[in-house]
C-alpha cells in the first residue's frame, strides 16, 4: 500500500491507496487560514504538522492496514507560497499560501525595470506576487530579521517532508515554479538570484530532488506521532498541478488539465518550453523531458465556497446550490460574475463583482451566475494555451468542479469541448501514492505505473445547442473585466 498526503488551500488530507490505485481509506483535516492584512493569508506551520500527523494517525488507528504493509509515502501541496525553517530550527515565520498577494508591487517594479525580462530568460516564467521570488524579495524589505535567520527555503510539500524524514530537500516541479530555478540548466543560478537581489538566501535553498527519487525515511519521532513505520521510503512528491495531472493520466499531450480547486490550473505537457510569453508559466514536470505549460489564478472553486459562506449560509452544501443554478437556463440571464475574491487572472489588486443585476433576479440567477463566472475565467487561460497548440483530444477535470455534475457540463458547454473524469475523488494524493509505488520500486517508471492505478470514469460531451449563448455571455464578461481593469488600483481596503 501507499500513501498520498495533500496540503492545499483549505485542507490537509491523507488518503491510502493499494498498487492499483484503489483508494482504501481518507482521513482529512480543515486547515486555518490566518488573514492578519488585507491581501495576507497565511498558515502556522507548527499547527500545520500537527494536522498532518492527526490525519497520518487516523489512518494508522482507524484504516484496518497494518503500516509495515505500507511501502511509500509522498507529499503534495500547493504550490507558490512561502515555508521558512530558521536556523533555531524552528519555524521562521507563519508559511504564506499561495492566494496571498503581498508582494504585488515587486513584480510591477521588475517589469518596469527590465529585471522581469532577464527573468524570462532564465525561468521562462512571468513573475507573480504569491511566489517565493516575490515573497523573500518582501521579507527581505519587511522583516530583515526573519530574513537574515533563514535556514531552510521550503514550499509546503517539501516543508511536510521535511518533518516526516528530517531530511532538507526541494522537489524539482515545484521549485522549478518559483522562479528560482534557472529551468535550462535545471539548476540554482547566483546570477538570477541576483537579479532579485537575493544572493543572501543561496546556501538556504535545498538539494535537489526528482519527484519519484527516495527522499529519505519516517523518523523514530515521526513514527511515534503519526503511527507509520519508522523507515518507510518518503519520495520527493511534486507540486499539486502535476500530482493531479499525473492522476489524470497526462503523460502525453493529447489533453488538457483542468483543476477547479482554490486555484484555476489550466495546463499541458509539451517536450518544448513556450516561451512567446504568451503563457504565463513553464515549468519542469515529474516526467523527464516534458515541461509542464500552465496557465493559472486564484479564480477557481474557492470562489464559490467563500461566496456560498458569505452571502447563502441556509445553503449548506453545494449540490442544494447546484439545484439552485439548473432551474435558470443559458440564455436566461446575463449576469457577470468576476471570481477575484483573491485577485484576477492577471491583477492581484482586482475584487470580485457581480455585475448585471436588477430587482427581477433571484438567488437562483446568481448561483449560476457564479458558476459560469468561474468557467469564464478557466476559459480565458485556456484559450491562451490553445494558442500554441495543434489540437485537443479532451478536457481531464479535476477538483471541487468535479464532483457537481452540473458544474462539469457547464465546463463541457462553455469551453466547447469533451470533459473526461477520473475514477478518484482525491486526485493529488493519488498522484503522490504513483509516485510513492515507482520510489518503492512497485513500478519500474510512471507509464507503468499510471497505466496501473489510473482509470478514466466518465466522459461528458458538449451541448452545441449551448454555444452561442455562452459565447455572447463570455464576450460580456471580457468587456466587463477589461472595462474595470484601470479601476482596481483605487480600491485600497
Amino acid at each position: 500500500m501507499y500513501i498520498g498526503i495533500d496540503n492545499g488551500g483549505t485542507l490537509c488530507k491523507a488518503v491510502l491507496y493499494d498498487k492499483n490505485g484503489k483508494q482504501l481509506f481518507c482521513a482529512s483535516e480543515e486547515l486555518v487560514m490566518l488573514t492578519p492584512a488585507s491581501g495576507y493569508t497565511e498558515r502556522d506551520m507548527e499547527e500545520l504538522w500537527r494536522a498532518n500527523c492527526r490525519i497520518l494517525r487516523r489512518i494508522a488507528e482507524e484504516s484496518g492496514a497494518d503500516m509495515s504493509v505500507v511501502k511509500g509515502v509522498a507529499c503534495t501541496g500547493h504550490g507558490k507560497g512561502l515555508y521558512l525553517w530558521g536556523k533555531d530550527n524552528r519555524p521562521a515565520m507563519h508559511g504564506i499560501i499561495s492566494t496571498d498577494t503581498r508582494a504585488w508591487e515587486y513584480p510591477e517594479q521588475w517589469i518596469k525595470n527590465g529585471t522581469a525580462d532577464q527573468v524570462f530568460e532564465k525561468t521562462y516564467q512571468k513573475i507573480l506576487a504569491c511566489q517565493p521570488a516575490s515573497l523573500l524579495c518582501w521579507v527581505r524589505d519587511n522583516k530583515p530579521e526573519v530574513f537574515d535567520h533563514i535556514k531552510w527555503i521550503f514550499g509546503v510539500k517539501d516543508y511536510i517532508r521535511f518533518r516526516l524524514t528530517g531530511a532538507a530537500y526541494a522537489e524539482l516541479t515545484d521549485i522549478s515554479g518559483s522562479n528560482l530555478l534557472n529551468l535550462e540548466t535545471q539548476q540554482y543560478d547566483r546570477e538570477l538570484l541576483a537579479l532579485y537581489g537575493l544572493e543572501a538566501v543561496m546556501d538556504a535553498l535545498p538539494t535537489l530532488k526528482r519527484s519519484f527519487e527516495p527522499c529519505g525515511r519516517i523518523t523514530a519521532e515521526t513514527a511515534e506521532l503519526t503511527g507509520l513505520a519508522e523507515g518507510t521510503v518518503v519520495a520527493g512528491g511534486m507540486f499539486d498541478i502535476d500530482a493531479c495531472a499525473i492522476a489524470m493520466d497526462i503523460t502525453n499531450d493529447e489533453n488538457i488539465a483542468v483543476i477547479a480547486g482554490t486555484w484555476s490550473i489550466n495546463e499541458y505537457i509539451s517536450k518544448k518550453p513556450i516561451i512567446n510569453k504568451s503563457v504565463m508559466m513553464n515549468s519542469l514536470y515529474c516526467m523527464d523531458g516534458y515541461y509542464l505549460i500552465e496557465e493559472c489564478s486564484p479564480t477557481s472553486a474557492g470562489n464559490l465556497r467563500w461566496f456560498m459562506e458569505m452571502f447563502m449560509p441556509d445553503v449548506k452544501d453545494y449540490r442544494t446550490f447546484d439545484r439552485l443554478a439548473e432551474t435558470v437556463a443559458p440564455d436566461e440571464q446575463t449576469l457577470i460574475f468576476l471570481p477575484y475574491i483573491f485577485g484576477s487572472n492577471y491583477n492581484p489588486q482586482a475584487k470580485a463583482s457581480l455585475i448585471g443585476i436588477d430587482s427581477h433576479h433571484t438567488k437562483n440567477h446568481v448561483a449560476r451566475a457564479v458558476l459560469e463566472g468561474i468557467c469564464f475565467c478557466h476559459k480565458v487561460h485556456i484559450e491562451k494555451l490553445l494558442q500554441n497548440r495543434e489540437r485537443t483530444r479532451a478536457i481531464r477535470l479535476a477538483g471541487g468542479a468535479a464532483k457537481s455534475p452540473l458544474w462539469v457540463q457547464l465546463f463541457a458547454d462553455i469551453l466547447e469541448l469533451p470533459v473526461e473524469l477520473i475514477e478518484t475523488d482525491e486526485l493529488g494524493t493519488l498522484g503522490c501514492a504513483i509516485a510513492a509505488s515507482v520510489a518503492a520500486g512497485e513500478y519500474l517508471g510512471i507509464s507503468e505505473a499510471t497505466k496501473a492505478m489510473v482509470k478514466v470514469k466518465h466522459r461528458i460531451e458538449p451541448n452545441l445547442n449551448t454555444f452561442d449563448a455562452y459565447r455572447r455571455k463570455y464576450r460580456l464578461y471580457q468587456q466587463v473585466s477589461e472595462a474595470l481593469e484601470t479601476t482596481w488600483k483605487n480600491f485600497s481596503l
